[in-house]
């Protein structure tokens, strides 16, 4: 009987969560961030600049910083902040890249560094040379 108890309250606990999806823009196939109860998930973010879509130039750690920044005002939008960030993965066109990406990107987490996975990938879109999604709480 007590089996049956604990799994309808988890069960109702799983079906009570609160799950909104935030439109990336018109024309694109994801969400920018999907927030469930307290979290956010924040889809990949490229160095791109937001008015006119174009990447930024200068590089891996120009394209970094955009790329966080990017990240940043999907946050704010949603009331949160790279402060409340707790994880991230950074997926690189040149792994050899990876200390200089390092180098933009320490400087935007000043009182924490969030756990992170790093890697190379074959390729990223619009030719960039980095993406960086994010996990984050939502502020309280």
């Amino acid at each position: 009987m007590w089996r049956l108890l604990l799994l309808v309250l988890v069960v109702s606990r799983a079906s009570a969560q609160s799950v909104r999806y935030v439109p990336a823009g018109p024309n694109l196939p994801f969400s920018s961030a999907v927030v469930v109860d307290k979290m956010i998930y924040v889809a990949g973010q490229i160095g791109s600049d937001p008015a006119t879509g174009a990447l930024v130039p200068g590089g891996i750690k120009a394209e970094t910083a955009q790329a966080l920044k990017n990240i940043d005002a999907v946050l704010h939008g949603l009331g949160s902040s790279l402060d409340h960030v707790v994880k991230c993965t950074a997926m690189l066109a040149d792994i050899q890249e990876w200390p200089a990406m390092n180098e933009a990107y320490v400087p935007f987490f000043p009182h924490h560094l969030p756990a992170r996975s790093a890697f190379a990938a074959a390729g990223l879109v619009r030719g960039a040379r980095v993406e960086i999604e994010c996990t984050a709480t939502v502020s309280q």
